[in-house]
C-alpha cells in the first residue's frame, strides 16, 4: 500500500520537471517535500514503473576506427617523403 502511494507522488514529482529527474534528483525533492522515503525504494518504484531520468553522458558512438593498417589505395598519388 505504502508503495502505491509512494509511485503517485513519484510520478508526480518526475513529470513536474519535465521528465528529466532520476532517482536521485526524485528522491532530494521528496525529502524536501517532507516525504519520508529511501532511495533504494525510489529506485525500485521507478524501475518498476519505467521511469528513467535523462543521462549527461555523451550520446551514442557512431565512428569506431579499424583494427588494421589503412591499406585503401592513394588515389590523389601524395608524396609523403621529406624533401
Amino acid at each position: 500500500m505504502r508503495d502505491e502511494e509512494l509511485l503517485v507522488q513519484i510520478h508526480r514529482v518526475h513529470a513536474a520537471n519535465f521528465g528529466v529527474y532520476g532517482a536521485k534528483k526524485v528522491h532530494a525533492q521528496l525529502r524536501r517535500e517532507g516525504i519520508s522515503v529511501a532511495r533504494c525504494t525510489v529506485e525500485r518504484l521507478m524501475r518498476v514503473a519505467g521511469l528513467r531520468g535523462i543521462s549527461r553522458a555523451k550520446g551514442p558512438r557512431t565512428t569506431i576506427s579499424g583494427r588494421g593498417p589503412d591499406n585503401r589505395p592513394d588515389l590523389v598519388e601524395r608524396d609523403f617523403t621529406a624533401t
